[in-house]
């Protein structure tokens, strides 16, 4: 495994945000870990790179027991975290210098990994560009750079398209997948149901801290969500009758807006109420497990 759970857990003061976590990631896969926020997917990527220490259970990373190996394991992965931190003043071409050296890509090889880091992100034209000039596009795709300089074998991806717009986010998708057919590890908390969807092999879906489900997308939508669903448009009162509907059928169905959507519409045998008929999704799956919409 890439990485190894068992049994973690993290408080902060009287707020459990981990609770007895149990994961495993397979070396060279995409693994999703999908929940809304407040969920614990950040807190589990801080522990993995030892910014935050679990206050129970084990942790393994690419074989190093964390905290105790925490610097080996940091050299052998790659982190792109949710938030920017880049020093502004700098260009491209510098921040990747300057995190090669952290990283200790030999001298020899230094020159050779910027220049490989900016052209897998697309940056070769803008190397000597200053980060406070980048849009913001431009500064997650250097982000991504400075977490592979060094060619690592596993990458944390914390929430790496959040505040993006979907042009920039199709961008870095081909980033991801183009990594995965590498062979890269990579590990992708997203609390967006279209990234897990599209990128991982295998999604774990958190709620509470906890793992409410694992398995391939497909699996889970099938499992939870069936393979049709109905959604019902109309008034107010129309929607709130299909609701009483379904809770009295025992028909699993989630309010959504101005629609109703009820789900394994394939096993009713007409008895659901008209409307449009659509394949189910991860999102229908999602809200299945969690009960929460995504914000």
């Amino acid at each position: 495994m890439a990485i190894s759970l068992k049994g973690v857990v993290k408080r902060y003061g009287p707020v459990t945000a981990v609770d007895g976590l149990d994961l495993d990631v397979p070396k060279g896969v995409c693994f999703g870990l999908l929940g809304p926020n407040g969920a614990g997917k950040s807190t589990t990527m801080r522990m993995l790179t030892a910014q935050t220490l679990a206050d129970e259970g084990q942790l393994e990373v690419l074989g190093y027991e964390l905290p105790r190996a925490s610097k080996q394991a940091r050299l052998e992965m790659g982190v792109v975290p949710q938030l920017d931190n880049l020093d502004v003043e700098l260009t491209c071409r510098q921040i990747l210098t300057v995190f090669a050296r952290l990283y200790r890509v030999s001298r020899g090889e230094r020159s050779a990994a910027v220049q490989r880091a900016l052209e897998i992100a697309n940056l070769v034209p803008r190397a000597d560009t200053i980060v406070r000039e980048l849009s913001g596009g431009m500064r997650r795709r250097l982000l991504v750079a400075r977490g592979l300089i060094h060619r690592p074998r596993l990458v944390l991806l914390d929430e790496p398209t959040v505040g993006l717009d979907p042009q920039v986010r199709q961008e870095l998708w081909s980033l991801i997948d183009n990594l995965r057919a590498e062979g890269v590890t990579l590990l992708m908390s997203t609390h967006y149901i279209e990234e897990a969807e599209r990128l991982a092999d295998t999604v774990a879906v958190m709620s509470h801290g906890r793992i409410v489900a694992e398995g391939p997308p497909a699996e889970l939508v099938r499992a939870h969500a069936g393979e049709q669903v109905i959604e019902v448009y109309g008034s107010p009162d129309r929607l709130a009758e299909v609701s009483e509907l379904a809770t009295s059928r025992g028909w699993s169905s989630r309010r959504s807006g101005p629609v109703v959507a009820i789900m394994r519409a394939e096993s009713l045998d007409g008895e659901a109420p008209e409307g449009v008929r659509r394949p189910a999704n991860l999102e229908d799956a999602f809200v299945a497990l969690t009960g929460e919409q995504i914000e």
